[in-house]
């Protein structure tokens, strides 16, 4: 169905007025509706870094448009990146790299990581639990959530390792 305003693209926001008891529909493309002011869901929602990103744009000169990058892969630009605070894919961090150097140091003092490290706990510092534990928290699960064949199973095996 196309749109009943410009007749070109495909509609999407259908809407439904009465008017003196009489119903009309008037179904509408994205992008009239926006114009009409009629408020769509279709539209990303936008995400809050973007906002972030435009405000730190605002404080650092205009870059060149050689640093605006385009990711040749899914065709994402540094603009898209503003303006979602998105990025299009994993190649986007190749193809944008130097803006994103430079939105790191503007954002976070450097452009590397100078924070502590993730150490994963060593195995030997980890507490043995006892399996019969964990047989009475599944146990309690599976009543939980009514699954008595499995609950009837689990408590045969606790009573076997007792």
């Amino acid at each position: 169905m196309l749109c009943d305003h410009c007749k070109e693209r495909d509609a999407v926001v259908h809407l439904t007025r009465i008017v003196d008891n009489a119903v009309t529909q008037v179904h509408l493309c994205e992008k009239c509706a926006a114009e009409k002011g009629v408020e769509t869901t279709i539209a990303l929602p936008q995400h809050p870094l973007g906002e972030i990103l435009q405000a730190v744009q605002q404080q650092a000169p205009v870059a060149s448009s050689s640093d605006a990058g385009v990711c040749a892969f899914c065709g994402a630009t540094a603009r898209d990146f503003r303006a979602t605070g998105r990025l299009g894919c994993a190649h986007c961090y190749d193809a944008m790299e130097s803006s994103l150097r430079e939105l790191l140091r503007r954002l976070h003092g450097s452009s590397k990581h100078v924070g502590q490290r993730y150490e994963a706990p060593r195995p030997e510092s980890l507490v043995e639990t006892d399996p019969r534990n964990a047989l009475r928290d599944r146990l309690q699960r599976a009543v939980d959530a009514e699954q008595f064949e499995l609950a009837a199973e689990l408590r045969d095996k606790l009573r076997v390792m007792e």
